[in-house]
């Protein structure tokens, strides 16, 4: 119900505005930690673990997490990681896309289960170094991820099917088109460069991963954010056929009205490592 969705949006809003815009990183790192347990608890119950096995997939992603922290990863660039991790998205994405719903009860259940607890455990570190960066770097990849998430449902309702009568991919997401995702796009294309602009004459913080990219030439960020919209939609379409394939509507429900956490976070997955692996690459230290 609607009033389901507003209450929990004003209290996830309550607890994690505060989290990010803390002066120090580790209060943003600690709730995200909170998130990443509850995503590892939904994994294990979307691949039929019973409940104590599920609570302890959760302590695992945690657990992962928090030896990394430890570790001062969380501080230090790692550019060498976020390259494999980015290559394993990009192949691991459009080999499960291509393979369809069908495809998902085919991979082994421990290579399921253990990729989706170092997804997890990855898009923390990610986040965490995002943090590291700045408050305006990590904003201008989530909001990247919201505008792409925005456009494409606006564009798709307004135009989809209208010029490509084949859908994205219809046997996993139904209402998904191409015209939604060319949306999308847009939508980050036209972020991109306002946010830069805003960078430049109003904001003067810390570099956002559109400043970092337009350092490489305009080029490098007009590809390198439509790359991340449309890595955001793998990362909705896994989730998509993972959820078909296992037969439920939503991850879980901790979020009245919204699902559950990777309901929410599906689309960050890929991009947060995919954001670092082109920002660390350009250079951010």
């Amino acid at each position: 119900m609607l009033w389901q969705r507003v209450v929990t949006a004003i209290v996830l809003l309550a607890v994690l505005l505060p989290a990010l815009f803390y002066p120090e990183p580790w209060t943003f790192c600690a709730v995200m930690l909170v998130l990443i347990g509850a995503g590892g608890w939904e994994w294990g119950r979307l691949n039929a673990m019973s409940q104590s096995a599920s609570w302890g997939l959760a302590a695992v992603s945690v657990v992962l997490s928090a030896g990394a922290w430890l570790a001062g990863l969380a501080v230090r660039p790692t550019p060498v990681l976020w390259s494999m991790v980015g290559l394993a998205w990009v192949l691991g994405g459009a080999w499960l896309i291509a393979k369809g719903v069908e495809g998902w009860p085919r991979v082994p259940r421990a290579v399921r289960i253990v990729g989706g607890v170092l997804a997890l455990s990855l898009a923390w570190l990610a986040a965490a170094q995002a943090r590291t960066a700045g408050i305006n770097f990590l904003l201008s990849v989530l909001v990247l991820v919201w505008m792409a998430d925005i456009a494409a449902y606006f564009a798709g309702r307004a135009f989809g099917t209208r010029w490509i009568s084949r859908g994205l991919a219809p046997r996993i997401s139904p209402k998904k088109s191409w015209e939604g995702v060319i949306g999308g796009m847009v939508g980050v294309i036209v972020l991109a460069f306002a946010w830069r602009w805003a960078d430049a004459h109003w904001l003067q913080a810390s570099a956002s991963l559109y400043t970092v990219l337009s350092a490489r030439g305009v080029w490098m960020l007009l590809i390198g954010v439509a790359f991340l919209a449309a890595m955001s939609v793998v990362g909705d379409l896994v989730e998509s056929l993972i959820k078909r394939s296992v037969g439920v509507k939503d991850s879980s429900g901790l979020l009245p009205g919204h699902g559950g956490v990777l309901d929410r976070v599906d689309a960050l997955l890929p991009t947060l490592p995919l954001a670092l692996m082109l920002a660390q690459g350009i250079g951010v230290r």
